[in-house]
């Protein structure tokens, strides 16, 4: 039985979102503040997380950051917050999906069982993959080390953390704050010209044509896209 957190501060909200949740099978723990559901997060198991934004205590935003720094597991943003920078700031900070309320309980069953299918696929039969396989590309989680196409090809420590973000937020499309917040640690970046001179490296490693890249996307005036 896959076990769901769910940390949602309106009551009645939590318990509705539960009962469709049990009645497929799934089993869900309710936290219904910032804290209690960040300390469960990240000291029990769970196959996935669905978090508010705003919470008592810590917000919604702080716990995605903290639990993606921590755990693989999908992180489902349920947020009456309908800003197009809500979204994006969700997403950035490693959420695997950003829901609006109001919406239909089926919809979020839906979705959990589509998230937790994918992350199956990924791990295959382990119970987290370490590697990932991606246009000829293999990334070990592990040794940090990345293959293409079979041969190793060496990377630096931001130029792995960049590629592994990309990858494990395809189709997305991430802005240069959002990469550099994820990757460089600051939630202002005061040089985002460092993503840009890293996403061209990235490029010079993955692509067949670094000039017409494929794979790693430039989204002129919003940022870069990994397709998949």
């Amino acid at each position: 039985m896959k076990k769901i957190l769910l940390i949602e501060d309106d009551v009645s909200i939590a318990e509705l979102q539960r009962d469709y949740l049990e009645i497929e099978d799934f089993k869900v723990n309710i936290q219904h503040t910032g804290d209690a559901g960040l300390k469960q997060a990240l000291h029990k198991n769970f196959d996935l997380i669905i978090l508010d934004i705003m919470l008592p205590g810590v917000n919604g935003f702080e716990i995605c950051k903290q639990i993606r720094a921590a755990k693989d597991i999908p992180i489902l943003i349920v947020s009456s917050k309908k800003e197009d920078i809500d979204k994006i700031r969700g997403l950035g900070l490693g959420a695997d999906d950003y829901i609006t309320k109001p919406f239909s309980p089926s919809e979020l069953v839906a979705r959990v069982k589509a998230h937790l299918a994918r992350y199956d696929r990924l791990a295959g039969n382990h119970s987290k993959m370490n590697t990932v396989f991606v246009h000829g590309i293999s990334i070990d989680k592990s040794s940090r080390k990345v293959h293409i196409n079979g041969g190793e090809v060496p990377f630096t420590t931001k130029e792995f953390d960049l590629l592994l973000f990309l990858v494990m937020h395809p189709n997305q499309v991430l802005s240069k704050e959002q990469l550099y917040e994820n990757n460089w640690g600051m939630e202002t970046a005061a040089d985002v010209s460092t993503v840009t001179v890293h996403i061209r490296k990235l490029r010079e490693k993955i692509e067949r044509d670094p000039a017409h890249p494929k794979y790693l996307e430039t989204v002129w005036g919003a940022g870069y896209r990994f397709n998949v």
